[in-house]
């Protein structure tokens, strides 16, 4: 299997329908949520609907660099989103998380393999390869949080 393809899938498998590394994925955490629960602050956590943004956040940035060759997306913005207000904003939401991310995984399984160890928009920023795959981890590490969060305030 190409490695394009496996990189697809692996972003695949985190957001929308894997289980194979952590038993479960962004979709199937949040799509039954209520948004009234993804907007709980709970101590110093981000909340979910954050973390959820978060990650959005750069998918978006991402797919903007294989659609328009430019990095519009700046880290200390990655957090800075108006809350949810409604169940159906944040539906509206989920559905473009969802979209957006099948969006990028075609986009990186149709990508050329020796595209992979090009620059991404600048040196700077290592290779496509170094930025799927960070993609991947980010979205990872963040998963993690979405489930603590969420079972601490289902416990409570």
């Amino acid at each position: 299997m190409k490695q394009t393809k496996q990189l697809a899938n692996r972003l695949r498998e985190v957001i929308l329908n894997g289980t194979w590394i952590a038993n479960t994925n962004y979709k199937n955490q949040l799509e039954d949520l209520d948004w009234k629960l993804a907007n709980v602050k709970f101590e110093s956590f981000n909340t979910i609907s954050d973390l959820a943004q978060h990650i959005h956040y750069y998918i978006s940035g991402i797919t903007n660099v294989f659609v328009n060759n430019t990095l519009e997306i700046r880290d200390k913005y990655s957090f800075d989103f108006s809350p949810i207000q409604s169940q159906q904003e944040w539906e509206r939401f989920l559905n473009q998380f969802w979209n957006d991310t099948a969006q990028l995984a075609n986009l990186i399984e149709k990508l050329p393999e020796e595209t992979l160890n090009n620059e991404f928009v600048d040196k700077k920023y290592g290779t496509f390869l170094r930025n799927i795959d960070g993609m991947i981890e980010h979205s990872y590490y963040h998963l993690g949080q979405i489930v603590l969060i969420k079972k601490i305030l289902l416990k409570n």
